[in-house]
């Protein structure tokens, strides 16, 4: 699988670069979707079962050490497309753990 907008993990990565942890999960995380073949959400679960899907339309949220990644998944297109990065803490800043704020956000961003 393909991933889009692969330079938000990039900029993440190297604004943390003292966190061995977390880039080694970044990195895998990269792996992971690069190597995928993942049709359906047990697909994902199988080979990341950190993975939490929080829209029908294929957002999932990845938990990768102490930060959270949201990945739109396009199955048709065989590509996964990075649209945000963040810790834990600017997570429940901007999603406040709701679903409900979750599909708000991306209807702002004109993602669904």
């Amino acid at each position: 699988m393909e991933i889009l907008r692969k330079d938000k993990l990039v900029k993440l990565k190297r604004k943390n670069r003292g966190n061995s942890k977390l880039i080694a999960a970044i990195d895998k995380l990269i792996s992971d979707i690069e190597n995928s073949d993942w049709k359906t959400k047990k697909d994902i679960l199988l080979i990341r079962p950190d993975a939490d899907c929080v829209h029908s339309d294929g957002f999932y949220f990845f938990d990768i050490n102490v930060h959270r990644t949201m990945i739109l998944i396009v199955f048709e297109e065989d590509e996964a497309v990075i649209i945000w990065t963040g810790s834990h803490d600017d997570y429940d800043l901007t999603f406040k753990s709701n679903k409900n704020t979750i599909e708000k956000w991306l209807r702002n961003q004109q993602l669904i």
